[in-house]
């Protein structure tokens, strides 16, 4: 059996080597799965990514499938019904944000054609990759997190300080922040 190296954080079960090996730093450009990784690193904030692909697929479930369309238009009754749903986080704060971001996102669509284009424009659609040998070479947050992070406030969003932003980038894979020797440079 083929030993692959990976980045030392997602070490911790299967769950989390699929993740990484399969997901994480792989460049998105369709909006409903920008959208999912929005709504997910938002909740993330103040917690662990592992907490939050542990119930990751809770989230997808609570929240129809992740679609921003139909959580634009959630009801308070919707949103009561969130927050007494123990296979999520059932902070308030941050459920009425899905709703409000869910809104946010479509006007970003509009104006944009798609938030995909909005958001890779800020990387001249291209991935950054700074190739770092070590975790430690890998920050929290960028001058371009921080700019995003922001614009997307300015423009209504909740929960997207420059740490998850950055999150997000990574996630969506427009920064490669897997180490030096990790298995997936070789793909």
């Amino acid at each position: 059996m083929e030993v692959k190296n990976r980045c030392a954080w997602c070490e911790k079960n299967d769950m989390y080597k699929e993740y990484h090996d399969q997901e994480w730093g792989i460049p998105v450009y369709d909006d409903a799965t920008l959208f999912e990784f929005l709504l997910l690193e938002t909740f993330q904030a103040g917690l662990s990514w592992y907490t939050i692909l542990n119930k990751r697929e809770n989230f997808r479930k609570a929240f129809d499938n992740f679609d921003y369309q139909k959580i634009a238009t959630y009801s308070e009754e919707k949103i009561q019904e969130l927050l007494l749903d123990a296979g999520i986080i059932r902070n308030k704060l941050k459920v009425y944000s899905a709703v409000t971001n869910a809104q946010n996102f479509i006007k970003i669509q509009e104006e944009f054609e798609s938030f995909s284009k909005y958001i890779w424009a800020f990387t001249d659609g291209k991935p950054i990759d700074k190739k770092p040998k070590t975790l430690k070479e890998v920050p929290a947050t960028t001058p371009l997190s921080d700019a995003i992070s922001k614009d997307l406030k300015k423009r209504g969003f909740k929960f997207v300080g420059s740490t998850v932003v950055y999150a997000h980038m990574q996630a969506t894979g427009m920064v490669n922040d897997h180490v030096e020797d990790c298995w997936t440079r070789k793909k």
